[in-house]
């Protein structure tokens, strides 16, 4: 069993970094010694995912970590802020050892030092082990010990014996290989108020970020997709909620738990029903998804059947919000990443998108990164996302 990988690309431009150091050629030394430091305190990544994929087998065998270099500056391929990237993502991710396989790796990081003294950091981990939380309180910790701190400012916790042996998971479904096309739209921050206002306008409440751009995007998408199934075909929205707050008193300290600790919602809807519905409507739908995740997590803990039958087809999409997890955050004494996106281009069995936040300095608003239509419903797809823009 192949545990679930996760890619993501922090993207550091010549500006953030301390000429002193990059001079020095200590930058990437630093970097490496933190990753190094941090396996201390978080041995278990230095560990290997046992082949039940349930396991961490801490053998000690560490991180592989990869100093490279482009022979171009940033700007020669846009500062990695187009789509398509104009230099191939798999450059710049990690590759395991010569006669090793992914098969068990917590961790592996590439550190790539371009001609204008810019860095892109490629990263890939293991869902099995860290979700996107916990994957970024390990490099924020990285990042502390890289540049000297004593210790990690927040204790890792891992406790995995503190868990109650959750109840059987649904048996794996048949799964169809789709063409997807890698899309980016920026949805911008007066969208974002425009959907909050019409919101509170009609339920005297407000509403987060996440729900809005969710709404715009869950509508967009049953708009280009009007063609591809009848009107009352199901379309859903599924996403990972946080679920550590639900573990008090469960663990024995929640604060710095870095292990996998999501619970996917869902939701759905007629196709006809998407399209018709307003915006505000469609943001109390998620509210409504994202209400529920509490009481079904706890009755999934304590055996029963509350978790989501999540249907992986063409109908449905499955996002998740890197907007505030804090891999933006993340100093190895670079200064912090002017642009942090994911890569998944492997993923083809389930539509996803990721929300991230715009490369600096265009800040505000929210870059949704979209793996979930096929090409003859892409161009329809951009058209409707372009309308918040």
């Amino acid at each position: 069993m192949v545990a679930a990988l996760v890619n993501l690309i922090q993207v550091f431009p010549p500006s953030s970094l301390s000429a002193a150091r990059d001079d020095q050629g200590a930058a990437v030394a630093a970097m490496r010694n933190g990753f190094a430091r941090a396996l201390v305190p978080y041995y278990p990544v230095a560990g290997r995912v046992a082949p039940s994929g349930l396991v961490v087998d801490c053998t000690g065998e560490g991180i592989w970590f990869v100093d490279a270099a482009a022979r171009c500056a940033l700007a020669d391929v846009d500062d990695l802020d187009s789509c398509p990237l104009l230099i191939p993502a798999e450059l710049l991710l990690p590759l395991p050892p010569a006669g090793e396989k992914l098969d068990g790796f917590i961790l592996m990081v590439q550190a790539t030092r371009f001609t204008c003294g810019g860095y892109a950091v490629g990263i890939t981990f293991s869902h099995a082990v860290f979700d996107g939380q916990s994957a970024a309180q390990f490099l924020r910790t990285v990042g502390e010990l890289a540049r000297g701190f004593p210790g990690p400012s927040v204790v890792p916790v891992w406790d995995r014996d503190a868990f109650p042996d959750p109840p059987t998971s649904p048996p794996p479904q048949h799964l169809t290989e789709f063409k997807f096309v890698t899309q980016v739209a920026d949805i911008s921050a007066e969208s974002i108020a425009r959907v909050k206002d019409e919101f509170k306008s009609s339920t005297g409440e407000g509403c987060s970020t996440f729900d809005a751009v969710t709404a715009v995007v869950f509508k967009c998408r049953a708009q280009a997709l009007a063609e591809a199934f009848p009107d009352d075909a199901e379309v859903g929205v599924g996403f990972a909620a946080g679920t550590r707050h639900l573990l008090r008193g469960v663990l024995p300290a929640v604060d710095g738990y870095y292990g996998s600790c999501v619970y996917l919602a869902c939701f759905t809807r007629t196709s006809r029903a998407v399209r018709e519905a307003a915006l505000a409507e469609l943001v109390g739908a998620v509210r409504v998804a994202k209400d529920a995740v509490a009481p079904r997590f706890v009755d999934w803990m304590r055996g029963g059947v509350g978790h989501y039958t999540v249907p992986l087809d063409y109908s449905t999409v499955i996002l998740s919000d890197w907007s505030r997890l804090g891999f933006d955050e993340v100093d190895y004494g670079l200064g912090v990443p002017g642009y942090v996106f994911p890569f998944d281009d492997q993923a083809n069995f389930v539509g996803m998108l990721y929300y991230v936040r715009p490369p600096a300095p265009r800040r505000g608003g929210i870059r949704v990164v979209l793996r979930c239509v096929e090409e003859q419903h892409a161009a329809v797809f951009a058209a409707e996302l372009a309308k918040f823009a």
